[in-house]
């Protein structure tokens, strides 16, 4: 089946520009602002001599050192993994208390038993945490803060947070009272019951739209002097505004999802093609669902298959994992180091719980995010610096650690794979990514 967007025809023009790599200027001067306004001391972005741009050391880090702590763009929790964490839908920090995340986790999961009366209603009693836990209180977590719009599917740590969020792009995602409930909630079920990704496409558009919306009211009230230089080049003062809406987005490395995605091991090369004309007909359903819920005339551009497939490709390429650790975790295990005797006697309260959440009872926040300076990082499959959350990093933040000692001047490198592989095994993976490793180590042949 043939997919026609005709967004794609009507606004080409466009949609070359939103597309085309920036110059090696205009990503200079974006990541300098975002390195001085998030206070990332220690690195740079600069371009490389093979791989576009690429993250340096502007100063001695030691292994174990702490080189960056980014935060998303934009980022979502897994739909899968709602039932085991709640947690804040902008920070990604785990809420409510100990008693919640268990009763909740519990009950969502019809842990509890029919039979067990007692049990039952002490789950209950957790959820509304009318039972507390011995001990819990060592473990505080933030309030639950509900969406300004009165939405069921997300929640906050703050009122801070949830405002944010709200600016963001959740003003045009809420499915609360007054929202386009209908259509949103057919794009989200859509998204939950094929590729979740599509819920982080949406949230980058929806923030571009917003944005938009913000610069053009800013504009409106100033003089033509306002204007930028795209916007006089293209004659088009309103599409100079979405072009700088979308400037954080511009900055990432695409590729079209259909193009990208590696092939699943049970496809046989010979139906490749038709897997891949699968998979853009699976992105034209997702963007003609998420167009009846929120598009915006003046943002049509945003809604061309090419840029909804490079979204997508962007985020496929980039993204890192959202891995948050969880309290409940640390509140067993705390349980499990105290004196025997005390133990004994605490047991006879925590044990049910434990034993009904079984070996599932540590499940952490579980997501994915794309990270503007993280995902600068180029691949080495002898890295300097990996992804690892320490003991105090508890929200959806970038950890990268220095895994040896880097120089100032040297390049910043992670590994996009497990590097413990052998070089085929390396080299075919990273060809999904569009790229030949030249690192020292594929260089010698080295397995």
């Amino acid at each position: 089946m043939e997919v026609v967007c005709p967004i794609d025809t009507q606004f080409a023009h466009q949609i070359s520009f939103l597309l085309e790599p920036p110059s090696p200027l205009q990503v200079q001067e974006y990541f300098d602002e975002l390195i001085t306004s998030k206070q990332c001391d220690g690195i740079q972005v600069k371009p490389t001599n093979n791989y576009g741009k690429g993250v340096y050391a502007d100063m001695d880090f030691e292994e174990g050192g702490l080189v960056l702590k980014d935060q998303m763009l934009v980022g979502m929790q897994h739909s899968s993994n709602k039932i085991d964490c709640l947690v804040c839908g902008c920070c990604f920090c785990f809420i409510g208390s100990t008693e919640i995340q268990i009763g909740r986790k519990l009950f969502l999961q019809g842990l509890g038993s029919p039979k067990d009366v007692c049990f039952n209603e002490k789950l209950e009693s957790l959820m509304h945490e009318k039972l507390e836990l011995p001990y819990s209180k060592k473990f505080p977590l933030p309030g639950v803060i509900n969406c300004p719009g009165g939405c069921k599917e997300v929640y906050y740590c703050s009122k801070s947070c949830a405002q944010t969020d709200w600016d963001f792009c959740h003003s045009l995602l809420c499915t609360g009272e007054g929202s386009s409930n209908k259509a949103l909630s057919k794009f989200i079920q859509h998204a939950n019951e094929t590729n979740d990704i599509f819920l982080l496409a949406a949230k980058a558009i929806s923030c571009t739209i917003l944005k938009y919306r913000k610069l053009k009211a800013a504009c409106d009230n100033e003089t033509d002097k306002e204007k930028n230089h795209l916007s006089d080049l293209l004659g088009d003062h309103s599409f100079g505004l979405l072009l700088k809406a979308w400037n954080p987005l511009l900055m990432g490395y695409k590729r079209r999802w259909w193009d990208c995605v590696a092939l699943p091991d049970d496809v046989d090369v010979s139906d490749e093609d038709s897997f891949r004309m699968q998979i853009r007909l699976l992105a034209f359903e997702s963007l003609e669902l998420l167009k009846a819920a929120i598009l915006d005339e003046e943002c049509l551009p945003l809604f061309s298959l090419e840029i909804y497939g490079h979204l997508i490709g962007m985020f496929e390429l980039n993204n890192l994992d959202l891995v948050v650790a969880s309290p409940v975790e640390d509140y067993f295990l705390y349980i499990n180091d105290l004196p025997e005797a005390e133990k004994k006697e605490i047991d006879e309260i925590t044990q049910p719980f434990l034993d009904a959440l079984g070996e599932d009872y540590s499940a952490c926040c579980q997501g994915t995010a794309f990270f503007p300076l993280q995902s600068c990082m180029n691949h080495s499959c002898c890295p300097n610096a990996k992804a690892f959350k320490r003991d105090e990093d508890r929200d959806g933040q970038a950890t990268i650690i220095a895994c040896k000692p880097i120089k100032k001047g040297e390049e910043v490198t992670i590994s996009y794979i497990d590097e413990d592989l052998e070089l085929e095994e390396r080299q075919a993976l990273l060809a999904d990514y569009g790229f030949i490793c030249k690192c020292p180590r594929c260089v010698n042949g080295e397995v």
